[in-house]
């Protein structure tokens, strides 16, 4: 029971931590302002829960071009934190090899859920008209992938089905992910 516990309260802390440095890595990518001044109160947000472990890996970690590698490591290290204290916790039992390839699909899994969250509130605040910070920004986090299906799939009766279709495209992801992984550890 304890045990469970441990892993339920360890599995919500760092995809927190860790779903926060992937927000702020894309984000960024998209240009989205995140400061103080642009009204952008999720911004604030994602920097106070990644700054302690951002910052400090971009003095050593340059930034590929648009992409900031720093919140990606630091992403990744929370996620292989995460599977090396369970790994410990459960006896380390199998190889240690395990851990890495856990914590990358882990990682794999948590952008695929982060963005299945976003479609839905997206596809939800689009029935309702609303002018806030946050629709503007789920918009420009989303945007990017709808763009692409709605040039192949077309206004149905002048409703736009590219939120349904990514989410089924997400879902399709996440089983090949699974099936992935499955093969990854069963290969060592």
């Amino acid at each position: 029971m304890l045990y469970q516990i441990f892993t339920l309260l360890l599995e919500v802390v760092v995809g927190l931590l860790s779903g926060a440095c992937l927000l702020r890595l894309y984000m960024q990518y998209l240009r989205i302002p995140m400061s103080t001044r642009s009204g952008n109160p999720l911004g604030r947000f994602v920097f106070a829960l990644t700054d302690w472990i951002v910052l400090p890996l971009r003095k050593v970690i340059p930034s590929v071009g648009a992409l900031d590698t720093a919140s990606l490591v630091a992403a990744f290290l929370l996620q292989l934190a995460e599977f090396g204290l369970l790994w410990l916790l459960a006896g380390a039992a199998g190889g240690l090899f395990a851990v890495p390839i856990l914590a990358l699909f882990g990682l794999l899994r948590m952008t695929v859920s982060a963005m299945t969250g976003a479609v839905i509130v997206y596809a939800v605040l689009s029935w309702v008209q609303t002018n806030s910070v946050i629709a503007d920004v789920l918009e420009r986090l989303v945007s990017p992938l709808l763009v692409p299906i709605r040039r192949v799939l077309p206004l149905i009766g002048g409703v736009d089905l590219s939120p349904l279709a990514l989410l089924v495209i997400l879902q399709i992801l996440a089983i090949v992910l699974g099936n992935l992984q499955a093969a990854a550890l069963l290969a060592f």
